[in-house]
């Protein structure tokens, strides 16, 4: 798994665990839902650090809690 599958996975992940839908999310990080979308449908294959830090507003954790994950540990570059 590459480090752009692997921060897809973190995404919906974090979204069931937290039941919230992609467009909830992308109304709590203040990004758009077609952003979100296409993040987690693979279409943006390098998400910058700004929008990972939206992510994680939106689900209220720090960045640092969005990349403490096992998956992480196995991606490939």
């Amino acid at each position: 798994m590459d480090i752009s599958q692997s921060v897809i996975c973190r995404i919906l992940e974090l979204c069931d665990e937290r039941q919230l839908s992609i467009n909830a999310l992308s109304l709590a990080a203040g990004i758009t839902q077609s952003t979100l979308s296409d993040i987690v449908n693979g279409s943006t294959h390098n998400t910058g650090i700004a929008t990972i830090n939206k992510i994680c507003q939106g689900l209220g954790i720090s960045v640092r809690s969005f990349f403490d994950s096992e998956m992480f540990d196995k991606s490939e570059e």
